[in-house]
């Protein structure tokens, strides 16, 4: 194989499992919040990258996520069922990670 090839086959292998992780993690929180667990983040104390709530703001999200919890059609064990399937689809994910990783340090397999 000619380097091209290689670094094709490379490039190739990382936005396919790319794309793998990220649409496993979002459909991981999708059947998440159909399950009726909305996934909230409390006030921070720092700015940066995420949004900070005041706790008015806070309190209208939880208000919002309990409204949207009971207009959840589902039954109890479509919810169970949504819950065991985001928390397979997130663990998938974790050895989607740990695996790449595993291939990146050569010590772990040497």
């Amino acid at each position: 194989m000619n380097i091209v090839t290689e670094f094709l086959t490379v490039a190739g292998a990382s936005l396919i499992s790319a794309a793998v992780v990220v649409s496993l993690y979002a459909l991981g929180l999708r059947l998440l919040t159909s399950a009726g667990r909305i996934p909230t983040v409390e006030p921070a104390e720092f700015t940066g990258a995420i949004t900070i709530l005041t706790p008015a703001q806070a309190a209208k999200e939880a208000k919002r996520a309990k409204k949207a919890r009971k207009a959840n059609p589902l039954s109890e064990g479509q919810k169970r069922a949504a819950l065991v399937a985001a928390y397979s689809c997130f663990t998938l994910c974790a050895a989607a990670v740990l695996f790449g990783v595993y291939l990146i340090v050569p010590a772990l397999h040497g």
